[in-house]
């Protein structure tokens, strides 16, 4: 491991001077930052640690109904929260489906939002990346890339983001609030990640020395309680990342779907809304026959970026099975293997 600086700063401010100079990286849980320190795939030269920062380790209710979530509050205390996990179910599902329990109590929601794609070709300091070093090459594009991108990619890129967390986020319009230079601003989720197109070493919005002070789901959301899944296909059934993931949600009144939200996960550089799937469901009856429509809608401009043509069918076949159980009714309680599709339950709706 190369030599670096180690500063904790005592307030926002400071450590948003401190981030602003070039080679600085902020420490939170360090689950990612620390292990990719140490294979060589990246190099900061000056650490600020945020852990202690005031004000960011909390979860809040708001005056309009929504709810707030500090940068630092770690993965494991959101997922097991229960007034969140009532309001947003497929949020904690998303959370309790990754990593593994050790690693969730130390993880945070800012470090979430911004961790580093796993391609094996990123994180390997001998090989060929764009994302890490501009202008290199991708070796991933005639490598081992069964597990890249089918949506977004391009020729100087082919990973995709890892986040379970990210997925119900985007679906649920969750804002960034991020403190810099500059002052404050606020950014839709949605937005905060880029597609790599002809520069893959931008992965966010952020700039130099912003820091992400927390995350904002709007009152809205909760509406879709109810209805709302996140479903995961992984290699084994946990402590894996995703080849493909979505997080389902239906706002249903009678026999009608009134609102849909559809995002994936694993198949892009970010987490993938699928709005047009969702607009070809408003207004709908929930059958099996539309979902599989908004499937198809959903991964439309789909196409391979390697050895993943499989992919593409799996996220298919994943999203009905989404909408299917969104629509049967949230669980009464978060199955034993949370996103497992291997898991059957009752959909019995108590969060309504």
């Amino acid at each position: 491991m190369n030599l670096f600086e180690y500063i904790r700063p005592a307030s926002t401010a400071e450590a948003v001077t401190a981030a602003s100079e070039p080679g600085a990286a902020y420490l939170a849980g360090g689950t990612n930052l620390l292990d990719l320190m140490k294979v060589g795939a990246i190099h900061p030269g000056r650490l600020v640690d945020v852990t202690r920062l005031p004000g960011l380790d909390r979860i809040e209710q708001l005056a309009d109904g929504g709810m707030r979530i500090g940068a630092m509050v770690r993965n494991a205390d959101i997922a097991r929260d229960p007034i969140f996990a009532k309001a947003y179910p497929s949020v904690a599902e998303a959370l309790l489906s990754g990593a593994s329990p050790q690693l969730r109590n130390a993880a945070t929601v800012g470090g979430n939002l911004l961790q580093r794609t796993r391609c094996a070709y990123f994180q390997d300091a001998a090989s060929a990346c764009n994302r890490r070093d501009p202008g290199a090459g991708c070796d991933a594009r005639e490598g081992e890339n069964r597990a890249h991108a089918v949506l977004g990619w391009s020729q100087s890129c082919i990973a995709t983001h890892p986040s379970d967390f990210c997925v119900p986020l985007v679906a649920l319009d969750a804002v960034v609030e991020i403190e810099g230079p500059n002052g404050g601003r606020e950014v839709p989720l949605e937005e905060f990640h880029l597609l790599p197109g002809t520069t893959p070493e931008r992965e966010n919005v952020l700039g130099a020395g912003e820091l992400i002070t927390g995350l904002r789901l709007p009152a809205d959301a909760s509406g879709f309680r109810s209805h709302a899944r996140y479903l995961k296909l992984r290699e084994r059934t946990s402590f894996a990342f995703a080849l493909v993931s979505a997080a389902a949600a239906l706002r249903i009144e009678g026999e009608t779907i009134r609102a849909a939200r559809l995002a994936l996960g694993g198949v892009a550089a970010k987490p993938w809304r699928a709005r047009a799937a969702e607009a070809l469901l408003t207004g709908a009856k929930p059958d099996a026959e539309i979902f599989a429509g908004a499937a198809e809608v959903a991964l439309a401009e789909a196409r391979p970026s390697g050895d993943n043509a499989y992919k593409i069918e799996l996220a298919k076949r994943l999203v009905k099975r989404a909408f299917l159980l969104a629509a049967a009714g949230t669980p009464e309680r978060v199955p034993a293997l949370p996103a497992s599709v291997f898991v059957s339950d009752t959909g019995v709706p108590t969060h309504a």
